[in-house]
């Protein structure tokens, strides 16, 4: 028997429990806390399931589900491509949030470079079974952007307005765009989770499946936001939040998933330093950054220690967690390759 689970971002709970034989799926029964009508569209998409090769993907499932449910059948808080993911983790024997025992780290400012080695450190970690899945906090030392792993220095980062406001530039492991970062002024957070975790979701699923605790961190502090593709965390006051992600594909696989969440912001000086910056606000037509990205500050109203905190006993109250640190041996290695590759001109210039 094979069980999967999926959450929809912002919506319902999918459950599905099946068996594989002769490569087919069987005994299909789909369950959650959604809401279907009528009844006996659950018949219909539990019988749509059955006899399917058990290597179709979600939107092929998504397809036999559409082509059976009855007429008139509502579907709410789920889809039948949320059926599909489901099935497609239960086949894969996906793991879910609670099989483990998180470690939740938050320690004191440290310089960009080292965060961006603690980041690959503690995921290979992960990866290789030598450290649990962990949920860690970033305190800044100092401002600093962060550009992405394929982007353009150059292109991307005023260098000379980031030397005169002492703004301190790094490359991360990950893909995605420039972060603009001042201590007190950001939150940032770093999921390390193994493989197994996100199995059977896409790439992009896979970003809104490790956002959606977020979601409701923010809901519970009164603000409604939602997860925007690929990458985005928004609610109807602008963008708040963007996340990347690396795979690690040694030992038994990882994923690191990072997210920056603007807590406030001298959107003129963000400006100054980032070139898309400047691009991004002109081609929206749009007098100031500060339109497109909105501090929770203004949006909450609470201190940014207590935001954190809250965030923190969000995901407690989700997943679980035990207080952590890193570990002598890790933080070691970290220092290693902070001051190695981190804070080499080869790797900051590698896309230059």
């Amino acid at each position: 028997m094979h069980h999967g689970e999926y959450k929809v971002p912002g919506g319902k709970l999918v459950v599905v429990d099946l068996e594989v034989t002769d490569g087919t799926l069987c005994g299909v029964r789909v369950a959650g806390d959604f809401f279907l009508e009528p009844d006996e569209a659950l018949d219909a998409i539990n019988g749509a399931l059955e006899g399917a090769p058990a290597d179709t993907d979600a939107r092929g499932l998504a397809a036999r589900i559409d082509a059976a449910l009855p007429a008139g059948a509502v579907l709410f808080g789920f889809s039948s491509e949320a059926v599909g993911v489901a099935v497609r983790r239960a086949v894969a024997d996906a793991a879910e949030w609670t099989d483990f025992d998180w470690q939740i780290i938050h320690e004191g400012p440290q310089p960009p470079a080292l965060h961006m080695a603690l980041d690959e450190v503690l995921t290979h970690e992960v990866a290789a079974g030598r450290r649990p899945p962990t949920r860690r906090g970033w305190e800044w030392d100092r401002p600093a952007v962060i550009i992405g792993s394929f982007q353009s220095l150059r292109n991307e980062v005023d260098e000379r307005a980031a030397e005169r406001h002492g703004v301190t530039v790094v490359r991360r492991i990950s893909g995605g765009g420039a972060m603009f970062v001042e201590p007190g002024n950001t939150i940032t957070y770093s999921l390390c989770v193994p493989q197994s975790l996100v199995q059977g979701l896409t790439f992009a699923e896979s970003y809104a499946y490790l956002d959606d605790w977020v979601l409701a961190a923010l809901g519970d502090m009164g603000i409604k936001a939602w997860y925007k593709p690929l990458n985005d965390i928004a609610t109807d006051a602008g963008k708040v939040a963007g996340a990347a992600q690396k795979r690690v594909i040694s030992g038994a696989g990882a994923v690191l998933h990072h997210v920056t969440m603007s807590y406030d912001i001298d959107a003129a000086k963000m400006v100054e330093v980032l070139r898309i910056g400047r691009e991004k606000v002109s081609d929206k037509g749009i007098a100031s950054a500060e339109k497109r990205v909105d501090p929770l500050r203004r949006q909450t109203g609470l201190p940014r220690a207590e935001v954190i905190e809250r965030m923190i006993a969000s995901f407690r109250a989700r997943h679980g967690g035990a207080d952590g640190v890193v570990s002598d041996a890790e933080l070691a290695r970290a220092q290693e390759l902070a001051a190695g590759k981190f804070s080499s001109a080869k790797w900051l210039g590698r896309v230059p």
